[in-house]
């Protein structure tokens, strides 16, 4: 039988996902921070089991997605640097444009730093092509990884009340 406690784990881990794709919140520890929660709840052996694979999932994709697509700039030449100065402009450009302003920002800052470096649009532009790539890679390995956490913990909720 689904409880109350089960479903606002749910939706905190749902508020999570959302979190992961509008970067408002922080949303991948949300998903996580919910199995926690419903371990503490649970009380049971088979509850702290889930929660420990859940964190096994969650520490390998926090890995990941710092690893690979920092992989993927570096062979192309887009410095760590660039990204946290796009990062920083996009989350300014969340409040200036709500939802736009970040794609913008983020877009806007990579290729007028690297426009600015190279001195030529077709560099700037390929440049800025990775970095977009990379930042969707990022997003889609924290989705991944929710999704897994996700998974798990219904299969965990569905095992504890059987």
């Amino acid at each position: 039988m689904i409880t109350g406690p089960t479903i606002l784990v749910l939706l905190a881990m749902l508020v999570g996902v959302v979190g992961i794709v509008v970067p408002v919140l922080p949303g991948l520890l949300l998903v996580w921070g919910a199995t926690l929660l419903w371990a503490l709840l649970a009380q049971s052996a088979s509850g702290w089991v889930i929660f420990a694979l859940t964190t096994v999932v969650y520490v390998v994709g926090l890995v990941a997605q710092y690893v690979v697509p920092g992989r993927r700039m570096r062979a192309t030449g887009v410095q760590a640097r660039v990204i946290a100065v796009a990062l920083m402009v996009a989350v300014v450009g969340l409040f200036v444009i709500p939802l736009l302003g970040a794609p913008i920002g983020f877009v806007g800052a990579v290729y007028l730093q690297e426009r600015v470096k190279h001195r030529s649009h077709a560099r700037a532009w390929d440049a800025t092509r990775h970095a977009v790539r990379a930042v969707i890679l990022n997003i889609g390995i924290e989705l991944a990884t929710a999704a897994s956490i996700i998974v798990i913990w219904a299969v965990g909720v569905l095992l504890t009340r059987a």
